[in-house]
């Protein structure tokens, strides 16, 4: 029987007044279900792999690990973020000369025709988190998972023929989807971790949108973005674009004027019309501009797809998912390009970031940003209160919103919202939506993930709230996130209590 036909078959018995005179054992939240936790390698290096495991499953119940296999960046690998305290465990120092890269073994066979192949992280030499780490959680009964994310470095051998190219002409520090040799890239990779260890699953993550929202500064953290560095605009886009019927010109055309007009907002010059309008108008004149954010997301949901396909061609068996942005909660435009039904086809879970400590300083962080573009007609509180409604959750005013985060609510509310998402039939599905695949949904529950000095700290009870929450919204599981190296224990055995109880 299936997890939604046990959970109809509840139903069922609930309403005809039998599951009332039924013994009833009270079992874990746990039973059942995906525990995960995202960790890096150099947890593993300081810490001892026995150690961190027994730590994993006597406090918090951990029986899904997700290791951090490769990045460039800090997010998920390497020790806390210089500057944020550091831990209650693990070395008491930071890894100032941090690199990443890939943490496992890089096996030569599979990247013979890659121009990105010297990939190996020279952070721990000799250490293959994967032939390490896998033996031990096996003998443990714990799953592992790759966990390999999209974010590079600019001083890689071989990186310049992969980067895009930004509206002025730069070469950016992301990789262009649109390029054959960057899909043979990720192809390399999944390919190397499936075929080389015993993996129960993969999950990759990108954490990037299209030009348009790049543009308009719609993320946390948007409004440091140029409007004029915003891509892709290289050779293998303009291709594809030409091949669409999609005027090249006219599309770098209407995102020149479009960073124009985002320039002007930011320095305070309404237009006549106001803000609003005066960006919606372009839109018409420019359709290309829509077109070409089309394209690049095309080209985002290609790689899921085709990481998707080779993975399973190797092994059925595989778990293939995906670390969904947190930007979903922030910007109504992303959020409609990220339509969970489309996933149905290419992923058997959704790791979805619902980060509320962490979420009030985000969402602060874009509503001043977009109050500054395409919504500068209002005032940031009403940016917010729009937000809210667009976004169908409820949090703290603006002005208390960094220091208390976003509520339990929001994690209940997001993880309903994306089981009834990945249960809708995609749109311009062409198979019987009730043969599609229907991925798990394992929400992403922050802990400890840096935040500024005045703002929103993780505590024991926050935790504990937010995994209960994310039960009660129907959550297949969860996982604890962004990295345990920045993890204090309390709060990591507040997710174990709220697991047993």
């Amino acid at each position: 029987m299936t997890e939604l036909s046990r959970r109809e078959f509840a139903k069922l018995i609930g309403a005809v007044g039998i599951a009332s005179s039924l013994p009833q054992q009270p079992q874990p939240q746990s039973a059942g279900r995906t525990i995960g936790i995202q960790v890096g390698a150099v947890s593993f290096v300081d810490e001892g792999v026995a150690p961190v495991l027994d730590r994993f499953q006597q406090d918090a119940g951990i029986n899904a690990l997700f290791i951090a296999t490769f990045s460039y960046g800090r997010g998920i690998a390497g020790r806390q973020v210089p500057g944020q305290p550091l831990p209650d465990h693990g070395k008491q120092e930071y890894d100032t000369k941090f690199h990443g890269g890939n943490f496992a073994r890089t096996h030569e066979q599979y990247y013979a025709d890659i121009s990105l192949k010297n990939i190996a992280a020279p952070d721990h030499p000799g250490f293959d988190v994967l032939a390490r780490v896998i033996p031990e959680a096996k003998s443990r009964g714990m799953k592992t998972f790759s966990w390999y994310e999209d974010v590079f470095r600019r001083d890689l051998e071989g990186i310049d023929r992969l980067q895009e190219v930004t509206l002025s002409g730069k070469k950016a520090g992301t990789l262009c989807f649109h390029n054959s040799e960057v899909q043979a890239f990720w192809h390399s990779l999944t390919e190397d971790y499936v075929r080389s260890y015993p993996l129960d699953g993969i999950m990759w993550g990108s954490e990037r949108q299209g030009p348009f929202g790049n543009a308009i500064g719609a993320s946390h953290g948007g409004a440091h973005a140029n409007p004029l560095e915003v891509a892709c605009f290289c050779e293998f886009c303009k291709r594809e674009a030409k091949s669409r019927g999609i005027d090249v010109q006219r599309a770098v055309e209407g995102y020149t004027k479009l960073a124009s007009l985002v320039q002007a907002s930011r320095a305070s010059h309404r237009p006549a019309d106001g803000f609003f309008v005066s960006i919606w108008r372009l839109l018409v004149k420019y359709p290309e501009i829509l077109g070409w954010e089309k394209l690049w997301n095309d080209g985002q949901q290609s790689t899921y797809a085709n990481i998707y396909k080779l993975a399973k061609s190797i092994r059925s068996d595989l778990v293939v998912g995906w670390h969904i942005w947190h930007n979903t909660s922030f910007s109504p435009f992303y959020r409609a390009e990220q339509d969970y039904a489309d996933y149905r086809r290419y992923s058997d879970f959704l790791k979805v970031v619902m980060y509320n400590n962490c979420g009030g300083p985000r969402l602060a962080s874009y509503v001043n940003s977009v109050s500054k573009t395409i919504f500068g007609d209002l005032s940031p509180e009403e940016v917010l209160d729009f937000t809210y409604k667009a976004q169908n959750y409820q949090g703290a005013p603006l002005s208390e919103l960094p220091q208390k985060g976003l509520s339990t609510d929001y994690v209940e509310q997001e993880t309903r919202r994306a089981l009834v998402g990945v249960s809708s039939s995609s749109v311009g599905a062409t198979s019987d939506p009730k043969g599609l695949n229907v991925p798990k949904i394992w929400p992403g529950i922050d802990i400890d993930i840096p935040t500024g000095q005045d703002e929103k700290k993780t505590q024991p009870q926050d935790v504990r709230d937010a995994v209960r929450a994310a039960f009660r919204g129907g959550a297949d599981g969860v996982i604890l996130s962004r990295k345990y190296s920045e993890m204090r224990l309390a709060n990591l055995r507040a997710a174990g209590e709220a697991l047993r109880t």
